[in-house]
């Protein structure tokens, strides 16, 4: 394909800049616009810059949105439903395809309107009105806060008892915390089984044929155990169409196409032997799950997403066997502490033992006299990736990437992918999700 260009744009942190770093080195035109002013540096030396997006409109063939977030309010969609109005060529969202993440009981609606099981829930914009509720049907539930303060991932709870009397205790706690700032949250019935997220990429008018699988890591620690973070690792693979996403995505092919909706979308899900239950959605590049995918593109990534953003059908190649990708962390994350960023993180320099930066990609890092360096406060200057035949290999081939990097203070996940091993792959096997729809 012919040197294309590209806009990316950050309306509020910055989080795409390995995809625009990527696009770039295949030889394409990129700006990159970056709206949080502390997060302004990120990609320095990496990826040309600019001050002003709507600035480039015109001079971009292609503009990318990473969120649906413009500051504190939902709104990318909106830009991107009117610059495409404009006949601009645009990976992002509409304004109801936004409101599946920002408004879970709107995602549940759309759900159920198409045909799909859900798992039994309900939204509340009261805390009293919600402990009622748990009073007075006691069971184990999820907490989901509604807005923006969802993400703040460390307010999402996993209810562990039966009875839902820990679910009240964090009710009440939430109600003195965050009451001020939560819109509202919804509870959600909690189901055992496997945690999979189904991932579509959508032209506009239909689903590729590719289809991502992958498996989430948002606990802090090895176990699954400590604080929520965004995300600590994923591990995934690609298939076709088979019968989680038929159950699941495929319903919705008709609604989006409507919506004239451009990018990826994931649902995450719970299944079991009785069923797929899906939690929440997506309508947007997930992180570090982009960075992930690109990395197991055999075909270039530039081409893709100009197909994909001009209504194309995009001949995507992938990796065939297993990937598996680690955040590569720094002190305080996931907190905010300026004081000790300051003292263990910023600006730290990135040193590599090998010559090699084969599965390294770029989260919160610049680049200055060519010495690698974190950048911005959240701590999250690295992804690293691996892919194999197996996960095993996968597994493998990410650590010991990560064993010839070094940064003081570092620290990540190092069981990432070990679920599949340990036995959710052979379940999902035997419950026959993973064959033909």
């Amino acid at each position: 394909m012919d040197t294309k260009r590209f806009l990316f744009c950050s309306l509020d942190a910055a989080l795409i800049t390995d995809l625009a770093w990527q696009v770039h080195r295949e030889g394409h035109d990129v700006k990159y616009y970056i709206e949080a002013e502390s997060d302004r540096e990120i990609g320095d030396g990496f990826v040309p810059k600019t001050d002003d997006w709507r600035e480039e409109v015109e001079w971009a063939d292609v503009i990318v949105f990473d969120d649906i977030w413009v500051g504190s309010d939902i709104g990318t969609g909106a830009l991107a439903q009117e610059l495409r109005e404009e006949g601009k060529a645009v990976v992002g969202g509409t304004r109801n395809t936004d409101r599946l993440e920002e408004d879970r009981g709107y995602a549940m609606e759309v759900l159920e309107d198409h045909g799909v099981n859900t798992i039994g829930h309900r939204v509340f914009r009261d805390f009293d009105e919600g402990i009622w509720f748990v009073q007075e049907n006691p069971a184990a539930y999820v907490i989901k806060p509604l807005g923006e303060v969802q993400n703040v991932k460390r307010l999402l709870y996993v209810g562990r008892d039966d009875d839902g009397s820990d679910v009240i205790d964090v009710l009440r706690a939430y109600k003195k915390a965050w009451g001020h700032r939560m819109k509202g949250f919804q509870l959600q019935r909690k189901v055992e089984g496997v945690e999979i997220a189904v991932c579509g990429f959508f032209n506009g008018e239909r689903f590729i044929d590719q289809v991502n699988f992958n498996f989430e890591h948002k606990k802090l620690f090895p176990g699954n155990i400590g604080p929520q973070t965004g995300e600590m690792g994923t591990s995934m693979f690609w298939s076709g169409r088979n019968k989680l996403f038929a159950e699941t995505l495929g319903h919705l092919e008709e609604w989006l196409a409507a919506e004239g909706y451009v990018g990826s979308i994931d649902v995450n899900c719970i299944v079991n032997a009785t069923g797929i239950y899906p939690l929440e959605f997506t309508p947007r590049f997930g992180y570090p799950t982009i960075t992930l995918q690109e990395e197991s593109f055999e075909s270039p990534t530039g081409t893709f997403f100009y197909d994909l953003a001009h209504g194309n059908d995009p001949d995507l190649e992938v990796h065939k066997g297993f990937q598996v990708c680690i955040r590569v962390v720094l002190p305080p994350f996931p907190f905010d502490d300026e004081k000790t960023y300051a003292e263990n993180s910023r600006n730290a320099a990135v040193v590599f033992e090998t010559e090699s930066r084969e599965g390294i990609h770029l989260e919160d890092t610049k680049q200055v006299d060519g010495q690698w360096r974190a950048a911005g406060g959240n701590g999250m200057p690295l992804v690293v990736t691996g892919k194999g035949e197996t996960m095993q290999e996968a597994r493998e081939q990410a650590y010991d990437r990560i064993d010839d990097i070094v940064i003081p203070n570092l620290y990540y996940r190092d069981d990432i992918g070990e679920r599949w091993i340990d036995g959710d792959g052979d379940r999902l096997q035997a419950w026959g999700y993973l064959g033909p729809a």
